[in-house]
């Protein structure tokens, strides 16, 4: 699973980082982990704000840390769709 955590390196991002990583390993699943902080990269994904999360090339959050649990969730569905 490729993660790519967008924002330029500030405590929001650092957190959604760790949020992703606890849930990545909570469900045992291997992960590449990319941190995207040029801002032209960033705008392709047409988000309106960061940290933004994206996981397997698709945006799931952006401009908020959401919980453990809903990227948990958001980690499964992916599985699934492989």
């Amino acid at each position: 699973m490729k993660i790519k955590i967008l924002g330029g390196g500030c405590p929001r991002c650092e957190k959604l980082e760790q949020t992703t990583r606890d849930a990545a390993n909570t469900l045992g699943i291997k992960t590449e982990f990319i941190k995207v902080k040029n801002m032209n990269e960033i705008m392709q994904y047409e988000i309106l704000e960061t940290p933004a999360l994206v996981i397997d090339e698709k945006v799931k959050s952006y401009g908020r840390i959401p919980s453990k649990e809903e990227i948990m969730e958001w980690m499964r569905d992916e599985l699934w769709v492989c």
